[in-house]
């Protein structure tokens, strides 16, 4: 009886240790993901009226229609999209963004105050575009967001499946377009840098760490030969899909294989080298687990 309450004790020691170790380590993402985002917009967007998008890019392009501190356009549009995100993501969701929505405007009142860093606005829009994607990516892979323009992207990705740099960078897009009629065609492509720059690192920091590969489907009457290739050189396995050729109805057996990306040229060679005309379908795959993957049998 004492052995099974010691066991159970230390199952629950030993849950509750992980959770929690777990927990601090998402929390403290979240703390520095907002302060990269703060530091961007407080040290090279607001100083330089750069039309980013986000919260900061649509305060910049209201600006001369609504005669706010931006910091203040901003703070209701933070609370108003953590209210928006609550109602359709969900508890869990307003509970991680809650920490954001009351640390970035803190953060960002201090970042404001750093002296003037005195850079070209297309370096700052750039730089700025960099360290604000840095810190959106870190929140969102915690399952928050920073509270703010990032949320309307979660709210599509969910309904839409369309990842979610693909809404950021079309969001933002469309936030810095509105800044034309009041801040002119050079002000609105300075801040494309910014946001090409800020979708581009939101889009490799949420794959970061994951397998980087390809997945590639042959079609050929050499086939046999190839398969062997690919077993014997690349060292790869293949999985046979029964098709059939639309026009003439015959049987196309095809070869699906997924190889990572430094192996791509050499099965790409071995193929054309066996049939110069076999047609590859070739597709990016960001995650990929099992046997040679994501682990290795131990002999």
């Amino acid at each position: 009886m004492m052995w099974v309450i010691a066991s159970s004790f230390f199952c629950y020691n030993t849950v509750m240790k992980s959770i929690t170790m777990t927990t601090i380590r998402k929390l403290v993402l979240i703390v520095i993901g907002n302060y990269l985002l703060a530091l961007a917009v407080g040290a090279f967007i607001l100083p330089y009226d750069i039309l980013s998008g986000g919260v900061a890019g649509l305060a910049i392009a209201l600006k001369p229609i609504i005669p706010l501190d931006p910091k203040v356009i901003i703070d209701a549009l933070v609370i108003g999209m953590f209210v928006l995100g609550a109602l359709i993501l969900g508890k869990g969701f307003a509970m991680t963004t809650a920490l954001s929505s009351i640390l970035y405007p803190i953060f960002l009142t201090y970042t404001r105050t750093m002296p003037a860093i005195g850079v070209d606005p297309l370096l700052a829009s750039l730089y700025g575009g960099i360290i604000a994607g840095l810190g959106v990516g870190i929140t969102i892979r915690q399952g928050a967001s920073t509270g703010g323009m990032d949320v309307p992207p979660l709210v599509l990705n969910k309904f839409t499946g369309i990842e979610i740099a693909t809404w950021v960078f079309i969001i933002d897009g469309v936030t810095v377009a509105l800044g034309f009629f009041n801040y002119g065609l050079q002000a609105v492509l300075t801040g494309f840098i910014s946001v090409f720059a800020a979708s581009y690192v939101i889009d490799r920091v949420l794959v970061f760490g994951e397998t980087q590969a390809k997945m590639v489907y042959i079609i050929s009457d050499h086939y046999e030969q190839i398969l062997k290739l690919i077993h014997e050189k690349v060292d790869r396995g293949t999985t046979i899909l029964q098709a059939s050729g639309g026009y003439t109805g015959s049987p196309k057996p095809v070869i699906m294989t997924v190889v990572m990306k430094n192996q791509y040229p050499q099965l790409n060679d071995l193929v054309t080298s066996v049939d110069p005309n076999a047609f590859l379908i070739v597709t990016d795959s960001t995650e990929v687990k099992g046997y040679g993957f994501s682990f290795q049998y131990k002999v």
